[in-house]
């Protein structure tokens, strides 16, 4: 179900909460695609909670447009309100969500991104009081070479992803020592099962193997 939450300036935003099933042993927060909170990733929210962890997912284009969830059929849309939002305050809508999490008694909270939010997962590895992050073929990864890793970070990239190259993904990983990068037989947003032209099943079911063995080693 949404919450409303509050950043640090002021600002008001939904997050999608879903409970861990069972007793939380964590929190999680994912960070959007350029579509939003969308029911796909809504359904990424369940299967983290039923791996036991608490999950909220912040409307970061709630400052841009409210309520707003793209098709994924209108990509240029979502673009241009990644375009329009602020790195300063995706952080901080972030953080608002890290605390949320860590309110319903979660110790360690860690941070999952898709395509754009993966990029922003670096960003919270860096910047956030968080103990871990995973960048799900994050993007734009060369704007945050200008700050070190604070915090293991797990990456899933895609072998033939234009939007994050092999060439980009290698200059990252040797920047970032921290950051553990597997590629994949896959292109851009291969995790994505709601997207059938993109949705590559065995590299997203190794992807999220991978992750959830990282998030125990972390907030376990």
């Amino acid at each position: 179900m949404f919450e409303t939450l509050t950043a640090a300036d002021g600002h008001q935003f939904q997050c999608w909460i879903q409970p861990a099933t069972g007793e939380a042993k964590g929190g999680v927060v994912i960070l959007q695609e350029i579509f939003g909170v969308t029911d796909q990733l809504k359904g990424v929210a369940a299967r983290y909670a039923e791996l036991g962890y608490d999950v909220a997912i912040p409307a970061l284009f709630d400052r841009q447009s409210r309520d707003t969830v793209v098709p994924f059929t209108e990509a240029p849309v979502g673009r241009d309100l990644m375009l329009a939002a602020s790195l300063e305050a995706n952080m901080a809508d972030t953080a608002a969500a890290v605390s949320a999490l860590k309110a319903r008694g979660n110790a360690k909270v860690g941070v999952i991104g898709f395509c754009w939010g993966g990029g922003l997962a670096v960003r919270a590895a860096q910047t956030l009081d968080v103990a871990c992050a995973v960048s799900f073929y994050g993007t734009k990864l060369k704007a945050y070479l200008d700050q070190p890793l604070q915090k293991p970070m797990l990456g899933h990239f895609g072998l033939t992803d234009d939007h994050t190259p092999p060439e980009v993904v290698a200059e990252v990983q040797a920047a970032m020592p921290l950051f553990e990068i597997h590629m994949y037989e896959a292109g851009h947003a291969f995790a994505n099962d709601a997207r059938a032209a993109v949705h590559v099943p065995e590299a997203a079911a190794t992807a999220h193997e991978r992750t959830a063995a990282f998030l125990a080693q972390h907030l376990g």
